[in-house]
C-alpha cells in the first residue's frame, strides 16, 4: 500500500513539474525565459478585474481628480521614455485613498498604485518615480504571472507530499500541512528575488526618463524609516530588508554610470510636486 502511494505521489510531481517546465514564454524586454501560464492578455485582464477590490482594502481611490491625472501623466511619461514601453502592457497608475499604510504595489498587466501615507513621506518628483519605475518593473519581470505559476507547482508538490507521506492511520494531513509550510518559505524566497529584480528595474526606468536613481536610494531610507526599525529576518520577508536593498542600488548605479550620475538626470519639478502633496 505504501509503495502505491509512493509511485502515485511521483506521478504527480512528475506531471506538475513536466506542466510547469514547459510552459515558456520569452520576455520581449529583458529577453528571458520565463515559466508562465497566463498570456499577457490575461494578465491584463486578471489586474483589470482585480484592481477595484485591491483599491478597497486601501479605502478607495483619492478622490482628488488632478492628483489622479498627474501621478498618471508622470507614471506614462516614465514608461514611454523607456524600455518599459516594450512590454505591451497598458499602465494605469492610481494614487489611493489610505493614509496610513506605507505602501505601493502592481498588480498584473500594469495596474500600479501608490498609497497616500506613502506620497506623503516622498521629497521629489524624482522619489515618486523611483516609486512607480519600482512598480513598472514588477509588470515587466511579470513577476505576479510568475509567482501563479510557482504557486500552481507548489500546491501540486505538497499534494504529492501529502499522498507519500500518508499512511493507514493518518490522512496526510500533517505532512501536507508540513510540506506546505516549506512551499511558503520557498515562495517568500521568490518574492524577496523580484523585489530585488524591480529595483534593478526601477534604477534603469527612472534614468531612461532623466530622473536621478539616487533618488530610488532615498526611497528605501524612506521606507526603513517607516518599518519603525523592525528586525524582522530578511529571509522570512517578502520585502528584503531596505538596507541590503540600498547597497543593491548603490551597485545599479555604479554599473550604469562608473563615471557618476549625469548632470541631465534631475529631481524633476519640485514646483508641480509641491502642488501634489498639498492636494493630499
Amino acid at each position: 500500500m505504501q509503495s502505491r502511494r509512493l509511485l502515485l505521489a511521483i506521478a504527480i510531481a512528475v506531471i506538475g513539474g513536466i506542466f510547469y517546465y514547459c510552459n515558456q514564454q520569452v520576455n520581449p524586454v529583458t529577453g528571458e525565459k520565463q515559466h508562465v501560464s497566463l498570456t499577457p492578455a490575461q494578465e491584463a485582464a486578471l489586474g483589470l478585474q482585480t484592481a477595484p477590490q485591491m483599491a478597497e482594502q486601501f479605502g478607495g481611490l483619492h478622490p482628488d481628480p488632478t492628483l489622479q491625472s498627474s501621478v498618471e501623466q508622470i507614471g506614462e511619461a516614465i514608461v514611454a521614455r523607456s524600455a518599459a514601453r516594450g512590454s505591451g502592457y497598458q499602465y494605469d497608475f492610481h494614487v489611493l485613498r489610505d493614509d496610513e499604510t506605507v505602501n505601493a504595489f502592481a498588480l498584473p498587466g500594469g495596474q500600479v498604485f501608490i498609497t497616500a501615507a506613502l506620497f506623503r513621506r516622498l521629497q521629489s518628483e524624482a522619489q515618486l518615480a523611483g516609486v512607480l519605475g519600482h512598480e513598472i518593473g514588477h509588470v515587466v519581470g511579470r513577476h505576479s504571472a510568475e509567482q501563479l505559476a510557482k504557486g500552481q507547482l507548489t500546491q501540486v508538490l505538497v499534494g504529492a507530499a501529502g499522498v507519500a507521506a500518508s499512511s493507514e492511520d493518518s490522512d496526510g494531513r500533517q505532512a501536507a500541512a508540513i510540506a506546505a509550510a516549506v512551499g511558503q518559505l520557498v515562495n517568500m524566497r521568490f518574492g524577496r528575488k523580484d523585489e530585488l529584480e524591480a529595483d534593478h528595474f526601477g534604477v534603469r526606468f527612472m534614468s531612461e526618463a532623466h530622473y536621478d536613481p539616487r533618488a530610488l536610494r532615498e526611497v528605501m531610507q524612506i521606507l526603513a524609516e517607516a518599518s519603525g526599525g523592525s528586525s524582522r529576518p530578511e529571509f522570512l520577508s517578502t520585502h528584503p530588508d531596505p538596507g541590503n536593498r540600498l547597497a543593491q542600488i548603490e551597485a545599479e548605479i555604479q554599473q550604469m554610470f562608473p563615471q557618476g550620475v549625469p548632470p541631465e538626470l534631475n529631481r524633476g519639478d519640485d514646483a508641480r510636486f509641491a502642488q501634489l502633496k498639498a492636494r493630499l
